[in-house]
């Protein structure tokens, strides 16, 4: 039976690392990965920067797994994302390995390391230069039953007719390569999830969310990405509704990319931004000598647009008389640009969004009536965050590690910090909790980020108080009545955020949990 070899470089994370939110230590992508699959014996390739990461997932893997070997291959690579370097460290390996002559199955891991790394593992595996099965190793967080903690990637080959063999070794620098290997690669997950010519693949919004960067399963979101998916490959237009900061465009970008148009093929346009005289130019271009300042011919968004998809956002700010040359792009696909007497036609998926009240706008005549009727044909009413709390939590985590990965000392949530943005409001929804959670991690110098920055952010503390908050002094007003409301007021926040656990409300307040206690009490 051959002896199972895990290869793997070793990152920050490993062997352990501080998780998202609060003091909570979690093992990192190898050692997760050694409690789910056994190994005879793990290879890890250490760089300077991570030689002391390095020596202690060797210590816990050897206390995990007393029987596995494991071993440090230290590789002198200044930078870890030249890949040039790592390339050529990895077949110095290799070749070295191939001379042991030993009955080995090879693992890959590319979960640690730079992403250079993980490219250059998978070159090296779909060349066929190293035999090896590649494993990722998802966090805890996007697990779900259709995505295990372990899968296996697959790499297949795959012939492009313009690639040839030397074609092939230049790419990826191996020396005596065939020339019978395959003359490229693709990757793909897995075959399961490759679609027959006779059965084409059915679009996963959720996979498509993902790579948009829209999280949440609330069951009022799910059900309008579901409706958005099933609008995606038609032709009708769509409006999408809900206040500002729910995350119009990217709802937008996820339609277009279900539709099948091409990807790079998706023109955004604030119609806000647009000064009113230039409106009709920039949607539907111009002739030169049309107006004051038309020195040449210009196209405009919808031409821009031909073949995939123009957003308008803000849509309430078009003007009422350009709407309907917009009106007669939507329903004929004809566009006029300004000085040009014959209009000419365009392949364009039209997707709107508004934050106005729609009913409002017909009747104060900002919007045209008819113009709403061919909209409505798909209309996607995007809830607020406080109507999907239950997706905060994880909206918020995954706006933290996106920051983390551009800053150099991480940052993790407190719990309290966390109750606190479950409980908010969010009257400007995702990018409010977005500006919030940027802005406290710039004012935190140290690892966690605690109510303070946040509120310091998010406009509650005392700091954001305006002293007309405060009642007027007045003949009959009494202070220690009005400071018992408010402290009564403060507990029942409290323990609200805290969920009833009078310690966690105590530290919010900043007392001891025996004054809240008594404070407790005398209210009662």
């Amino acid at each position: 039976m051959p002896t199972k070899v895990l290869l793997t470089f070793t990152g920050f994370h490993d062997p352990f690392s501080k998780g998202l939110v609060g003091e909570e230590e979690q093992p990192g992508p190898i050692v997760t990965l050694a409690r789910e699959m056994h190994f005879d014996r793990v290879v890890l390739f250490s760089t300077p920067g991570t030689a002391s990461h390095s020596g202690a997932t060797k210590e816990a893997l050897g206390t995990a797994s007393p029987k596995t070997e494991v071993e440090v291959e230290d590789f002198p690579l200044i930078d870890p994302t030249d890949y040039e370097a790592i390339r050529k460290s990895l077949q110095a390996w290799i070749r070295k390995e191939a001379a042991r002559k030993n009955k080995e199955e090879y693992f890959v891991s590319i979960a640690s390391g730079t992403p250079q790394m993980h490219v250059t593992w998978l070159a090296l595996v779909a060349s066929g230069e190293l035999e090896a099965r590649i494993l990722n190793t998802r966090p805890p967080r996007y697990v779900t039953k259709d995505k295990p903690l372990v899968s296996e990637v697959s790499v297949v080959p795959q012939h492009f007719p313009i690639a040839s063999a030397s074609v092939r070794r230049a790419l990826l620098a191996v020396p005596n390569a065939p020339d019978s290997a395959p003359s490229g690669v693709m990757f793909c997950l897995s075959p399961q999830e490759s679609a027959s010519a006779d059965e084409p693949m059915q679009p996963d919004f959720g996979k498509a969310a993902q790579t948009i960067g829209i999280i949440g399963d609330h069951p009022e979101f799910l059900k309008i990405l579901q409706k958005a998916s099933l609008l995606a490959p038609t032709r009708y237009p769509v409006l999408i509704l809900g206040e500002t900061g729910t995350g119009k465009e990217l709802l937008a970008r996820f339609i277009h990319h279900l539709s099948g148009r091409p990807a790079d093929r998706f023109v955004p346009l604030n119609c806000a931004a647009i000064p009113k005289e230039l409106v009709e130019s920039t949607l539907f271009g111009h002739k030169r000598g049309s107006f004051t300042g038309a020195h040449e011919d210009r196209k405009g968004k919808f031409d821009a647009a031909h073949g995939g998809t123009l957003f308008l956002d803000e849509l309430g700010e078009l003007p009422i008389e350009i709407q309907p040359k917009f009106l007669r792009v939507l329903q004929d696909g004809v566009v006029e640009p300004v000085g040009e007497a014959k209009g000419h036609k365009v392949d364009v998926r039209v997707i709107a969004a508004t934050n106005v009240d729609i009913e409002k706008a017909i009747r104060t005549g900002r919007l045209r009536e008819d113009l709403f009727y061919r909209l409505k044909v798909g209309i996607c009413q995007l809830p607020a965050l406080r109507e999907r709390r239950s997706d905060i939590q994880k909206i918020a985590l995954y706006i933290l590690e996106r920051v983390n990965a551009s800053v150099r000392h991480p940052k993790r949530l407190s719990r309290e910090a966390l109750a606190w943005l479950m409980a908010r409001p969010w009257t400007g929804n995702i990018r409010d909790l977005e500006n919030t959670i940027e802005g406290a991690a710039i004012l935190t110098a140290g690892p966690e980020i605690g109510i303070v920055q946040l509120e310091m952010v998010g406009g509650d503390s005392a700091f954001g108080r305006s002293s007309q908050s405060l009642p007027e002094p007045a003949e009959g007003f009494s202070m220690p009545e009005y400071l018992g409301d408010m402290r009564r007021r403060l507990i029942s926040r409290a323990m609200e955020i805290a969920g009833g656990k009078q310690n966690m409300a105590a530290k919010l307040l900043g007392i001891t949990p025996q004054a809240l206690s008594k404070q407790i009490n005398a209210a009662d």
